[in-house]
């Protein structure tokens, strides 16, 4: 192991770190926002979007990460739409978690009992208030774990993307590998931003599923 080297290196892969970092944050936040749409539909079957909808989960389910990103960046090209790799990244990303956190959020809509919306309405509140302030913090709550998994998740398929020369850390130890044959520093370098990435969120996740068990059952 050339610890000389791996000083001299880790430049290069904090900046990696940054890309991998905007990358999970558009990741997640659009795949919430889709997935949020996408289990409100398919829970209260909304005519028209519900068969719309369950195709794309099925759809960006059943196939790779890989030939999505491809498609995006290589497929659209051929018929005049050019994205750049970050915008191809981060839209099949999102393509990919919405799906998940989709059925995540519909799980924790559908957990919840039939009588807490009826008493919900007989107390005066309107259908849009019994969903915000009763229904979807209980659902949130149930649904929590799985957010939580799926948020990293994502964050790990962002090493997908270096397929399409997006400089982020997996694109940088295969640089390294590939150029200086440096493969033990490269994979040691490589654990080691990931540890540092994806640690503290799945601390932050554990803290965050024995917040919402206490919120729920007061644990």
């Amino acid at each position: 192991m050339n610890w000389q080297y791996i000083w001299n290196v880790i430049p290069r892969f904090v900046d990696a770190t940054f890309i991998t970092l905007q990358l999970s944050f558009w990741a997640i936040v659009l795949s919430l926002l889709v997935g949020f749409f996408c289990a409100v539909v398919t829970t209260y079957k909304i005519r028209m979007l519900n068969p719309v909808v369950k195709f794309y989960i099925e759809l960006s389910r059943n196939t790779p990460l890989l030939i999505q990103v491809f498609f995006l960046y290589f497929g659209l090209s051929k018929v005049g739409i050019k994205l750049d790799g970050f915008t191809c990244a981060i839209i099949g990303l999102a393509f990919l978690g919405g799906s998940y956190m989709a059925e995540a959020i519909r799980g924790g809509l559908e957990a919840i009992s039939r009588g807490q919306l009826e008493s919900a309405l007989s107390l005066g509140l309107t259908p849009v208030q019994a969903f915000r302030y009763v229904l979807f913090p209980q659902a949130f709550a149930i649904a929590t774990p799985a957010i939580g998994a799926n948020c990293l998740f994502l964050m790990k398929e962002t090493s997908v993307v270096s397929a399409i020369a997006i400089a982020e850390l997996m694109f940088m130890a295969k640089e390294i590998i590939g150029m200086d044959y440096k493969t033990n520093e490269a994979l040691f370098l490589l654990v080691v931003f990931y540890l540092m990435i994806l640690l503290p969120v799945s601390l932050f996740v554990a803290y965050l599923e024995r917040r919402t068990r206490r919120a729920k059952y007061g644990a």
